[in-house]
C-alpha cells in the first residue's frame, strides 16, 4: 500500500481567500497572491510526492471548482472537500484517501508556500514510529499533518483558534494515539506573516515559492514584512 500527499485548496476568488490579508491588500490582490501560492505549492508538492512515492491528491473547495482547479494540477487526482467545517473536511478527505487504499497520509494547505520537501520527508519518516505528526505554526495551529492511517474524530474540535495544535494533540491522546511534533513552519494568513517569509528567503529556505516571491517583489510589499522581522 502506498501513501498519499493531500493538498487542500480553494479556488482563488476575490473576497473568498486570504481575506485576513486585507488590508494591506485589496481582495483582488489577496486572491492573486493566493493563486501564486497555490501554483507554487502544487508544483513543489508534485515533485515531492514523486520523490517520496506518494500519490498526489488535490482536495478542492468549493466542490464545483474541481474541474477548474484540475486544469492547474495535471497528473493530480482531484477530490471535492466535503463537510461543514475544516476539521470535518480534513477527516472526510483522509477517510476517502484511505478508502482508495492510501496510507500513510500527509495533509498540507496551499498557503504555506515555503514548506520545504525535507519537512515532508521528515513527516513521512515520523509516522513509521508514531500515529500523528504535526508541524506547528506560530499562531498556534499547524501547516502539515502526517497520519499513519486515517483517524476518525481527530479533528473534531474548533479549527480556527489559537489552540488548534493543543486541541489536536489532546484529541490524539484521548484516542490513544502516539504523536510527535515536527520542525515548525508557517502559513501566510495575515500581513505579519510576511515577516516569516522574508526571514525564510534571507535564510535560503524559500526556494519552493518563486511565483509568490516574484509577486511580492513586483508590488514592493516587503516593507510590510521588514517592519515586523
Amino acid at each position: 500500500m502506498s501513501g498519499a500527499l493531500l493538498v487542500f485548496a480553494k479556488e482563488p476568488r476575490a473576497g473568498e481567500v486570504k481575506t485576513r490579508l486585507c488590508p494591506p491588500l485589496t481582495r483582488e490582490e489577496a486572491a492573486a497572491l493566493y493563486a501564486c501560492m497555490l501554483d507554487d505549492v502544487l508544483e513543489a508538492s508534485a515533485a515531492a510526492a514523486a520523490a517520496l512515492g506518494l500519490a498526489p491528491l488535490l482536495c478542492v473547495a468549493p466542490a464545483e471548482a474541481c474541474e477548474r482547479l484540475a486544469a492547474r494540477a495535471p497528473g493530480w487526482r482531484v477530490l471535492p472537500q466535503r463537510g461543514p467545517d475544516l476539521g470535518a473536511r480534513m477527516e472526510r478527505a483522509a477517510a476517502e484517501a484511505a478508502a482508495l487504499g492510501f496510507a500513510p497520509l500527509l495533509l498540507r494547505g496551499s498557503d504555506s508556500p515555503a514548506l520545504e520537501p525535507a519537512l515532508l520527508r521528515a513527516a513521512l519518516a515520523a509516522v513509521a514510529d508514531v500515529d500523528v505528526a504535526l508541524s506547528p505554526d506560530p499562531d498556534g495551529g499547524y501547516n502539515l499533518v502526517a497520519l499513519r492511517a486515517a483517524v476518525p474524530g481527530l479533528f473534531r474540535h474548533p479549527m480556527s483558534t489559537a489552540r488548534v495544535l493543543e486541541d489536536t494533540l489532546a484529541r490524539a491522546r484521548a484516542l490513544g494515539l502516539r504523536s510527535r511534533l515536527l520542525p515548525a513552519g508557517f502559513d501566510l494568513d495575515v500581513a505579519a506573516d510576511l515577516a516569516h517569509l522574508a526571514r525564510a528567503r534571507r535564510d535560503g529556505r524559500a526556494g519552493a515559492c518563486p511565483r509568490t516571491l516574484a509577486w511580492l517583489d513586483e508590488r514592493g510589499l516587503w516593507g510590510v514584512a521588514e517592519a515586523r522581522v
